[in-house]
C-alpha cells in the first residue's frame, strides 16, 4: 500500500551519504535525484524512502510520534543497519535486541532504533527466533 515515505531534511547532502550508505545494505540504490529531493529504492520494488528540503521553503522538523520502519532480512542485518546508521551521523534509539514476547509460532520481534542525522526516527526489524 505505501509506495515511499519522505522524511525532511535541512541538509540534503548529508541526508544523501546516510541514505546511501542505508539504501546500499537493503540492495537499492537512487532511484529518482532533483535538487532538493532524493528518493531511494526501484520502481518495482517495495517502499522506498525519500528526504526532502521542505517545499515551503522553512526549516524541516521531526514528527513528535513519527517513524519508519526498515524491515530487514534477518537479525544480523538488523545489526548491519544500525552499525551503518551510527556510522553515517545517525545517534542511538535503542540498540538492536528482541522487544516483548514470542508469538505463538516462537516468534519475537527483533529491532534497532536510530535517529537520521536530522532527528527523524526509524528502525530497522525483523520477526526472529525467540
Amino acid at each position: 500500500m505505501i509506495g515511499y515515505v519522505t522524511l525532511g531534511t535541512n541538509d540534503l547532502a548529508r541526508a544523501a551519504r546516510f541514505y546511501d550508505a542505508i539504501a546500499a545494505e537493503m540492495g537499492v540504490g537512487r532511484m529518482m535525484e532533483f535538487d532538493s529531493f532524493i528518493a531511494w529504492g526501484t520502481w518495482d520494488g517495495g517502499a522506498g524512502i525519500a528526504a526532502t528540503k521542505p517545499f515551503d521553503g522553512k526549516e524541516a522538523t521531526v514528527g513528535n510520534g513519527t517513524m519508519v520502519a526498515i524491515q530487514a532480512n534477518d537479525t544480523a542485518q538488523v545489526h548491519r543497519l544500525y552499525d551503518i546508521a551510527m556510522a553515517h551521523g545517525g545517534s542511538d534509539e535503542g540498540a538492536p535486541g528482541p522487544r516483548g514476547e514470542a508469538d505463538a509460532n516462537g516468534k519475537v520481534f527483533y529491532a534497532g532504533y536510530f535517529r537520521d542525522p536530522d532527528g527523524n526516527k526509524l528502525n530497522a526489524f525483523c520477526m526472529a527466533d525467540a
